[in-house]
Parts: structure tokens; C-alpha cells; sequence
């Protein structure tokens, strides 16, 4: 049986992280910044990393705790907060931790959970402990957004996607490296909804030297309804269930799936 897991990123890829275009580029900070907005309360973000979404989150005027497993994700958030107003600063706590052991001394309007961190959880048990944790810390009929992909077929068997697949072409560093990086399948486990998925990331030093690292990791999948059960079996409502970060319906061809639930 495989081990939950809550933690997507080894501590070297927090240099590397905000240099991916599919990061940096996401749909996913608007949409999660006017949701905080129309929170009326603090929020808080698990797996917040270095602040891709907590930081426009805190500009836009929400104050705002930000969870990550990851101490070097954190020093990045940190880093790029120093960089920021001091009110903006004021705004934002941020907390090493695991979002399946929550114990914070306070609730929040609205709880988030960004960019598919939910699918490092691999046992039921691990999501709902997470979800449970979630329920203690919102307020009466405060909120839970998080997303997952919505899975593509051939993901789930396909070898060809055990194949490397360029996200990111070779991108300056602003240090004289360069930065390239592909991914790939690397097992299915059908059976227990999860693939194991591996980042190659190549870097390019000024003396021409090429650098190969590797992180490696389980990544789970959900389906609609499975998810729906598991938000009702810790307290939750579904309120919205989107298929975009436009806020537009789930249809076939979604490529993510985006649960609004309140706490019932």
C-alpha cells in the first residue's frame, strides 16, 4: 500500500520553482484572489510554496497564513515578501507545517488549497484528516476551495506517457545558469489511483557545464463523485463545482476540477 505523501517538491526545486512558464502563468491567481475578496474574513492557504497566489492574495488587501511543508519554499516567500510594502507584509503569517495536522489557534472564512496539493495525499485516511483539520479551523459557513485535474484516460495506462515532455525550454536564472525542465510518468498503480510522476530538471552553468536532478514522487487522482463523498463525510456542502478557472461549468473536456464547499 502505498505511503501518503504531502510534500510535492524537494528543497532544491524552490530555486527553480517561479521560472516554470505552467507556474508563473497559471489562470489560478486571479481566480483564488477574488474568492479571498469576497471571503469577508483571514484566510488560509495550504501548500502556499513561495507565495505564487499568497502574495497578490495579501496586495489585494486579505490578510492571509500560509502553510508548506517545504522550509525552502518558505525562505523563497519570505525572500520575495521583503521585497514587498510593509502593509502588504503585515498581512501575511506564514507557518512550516502539514496540511493533514493542522493546529492553528485560530478559524478562517476561507481555507484554500491551491494547485492541486490535495493529490499529494494518497490514503483516504490522510484526505480526511486533512479535511477534518479544514472543518475545525473555518468559521461558521466558511469556506473550502481547492482543485484537482480532472483526470485524462490515457494518463491512467499510456506508456507513451512515460516519455519526457518539455514545460519548460532553457530559461535564464539571472545568475549566468540556465534552467530547463521536463517530466514523465515514471509507474501506473491503476488500482490505487496514483502514477509516479518524476521533474528532470536540466541546468546549464556559465563554464558550459550541464547539471541533471531529478525529484521523484507519487501524485494521486480523483474522480467528480469521489470527491463529493469525501467533502460530505467531513462536514462539507458543495456550493460550486467548476470546471475552470473562468468559473465555468465541469463538461468533458474540463482540464481541472475546482470545489467551492462550505462548511456545513
Amino acid at each position: 500500500m502505498a505511503q501518503p505523501v504531502s510534500e510535492a517538491y524537494a528543497d532544491f526545486m524552490a530555486e527553480y520553482y517561479d521560472h516554470v512558464p505552467l507556474y508563473a502563468g497559471r489562470a489560478d491567481v486571479k481566480f483564488y484572489v477574488e474568492c479571498a475578496q469576497e471571503g469577508f474574513g483571514r484566510v488560509l492557504e495550504l501548500g502556499c510554496g513561495t507565495g505564487r497566489i499568497l502574495i497578490p492574495t495579501a496586495a489585494a488587501g486579505c490578510d492571509i497564513t500560509g502553510i508548506d511543508l517545504s522550509r525552502a519554499m518558505l525562505a523563497k516567500c519570505r525572500e520575495k515578501l521583503e521585497k514587498q510594502p510593509a502593509d502588504v507584509r503585515e498581512r501575511v503569517r506564514l507557518r512550516e507545517g502539514t496540511m493533514t495536522e493542522l493546529t492553528l489557534p485560530e478559524q478562517f472564512a476561507l481555507v484554500t488549497m491551491p494547485f492541486r496539493g490535495f493529490q499529494h495525499l494518497l490514503r483516504v485516511e490522510d484526505q480526511m484528516k486533512c479535511l477534518e483539520g479544514i472543518h475545525r479551523h473555518l468559521t461558521d459557513r466558511g469556506r473550502l476551495i481547492f482543485d484537482v485535474f480532472q483526470v485524462v484516460p490515457q494518463a491512467m495506462f499510456d506508456p507513451t506517457w512515460m516519455r519526457e515532455r518539455e514545460d519548460t525550454p532553457w530559461t535564464p536564472l539571472g545568475d549566468g545558469r540556465k534552467f530547463r525542465r521536463t517530466h514523465r510518468v515514471t509507474g501506473f498503480h491503476r488500482a490505487e489511483q496514483y502514477n509516479d510522476v518524476e521533474f528532470i530538471n536540466y541546468v546549464m552553468h556559465p563554464d558550459g557545464r550541464e547539471e541533471r536532478r531529478t525529484q521523484n514522487f507519487p501524485f494521486r487522482y480523483f474522480f467528480p463523485f469521489e470527491v463529493q463523498h469525501l467533502l460530505a463525510r467531513c462536514g462539507f456542502k458543495i456550493r460550486k463545482l467548476y470546471g475552470n478557472y473562468d468559473r465555468s461549468e465541469l463538461r468533458d473536456e474540463s482540464p481541472d476540477m475546482v470545489f467551492v464547499a462550505e462548511k456545513a
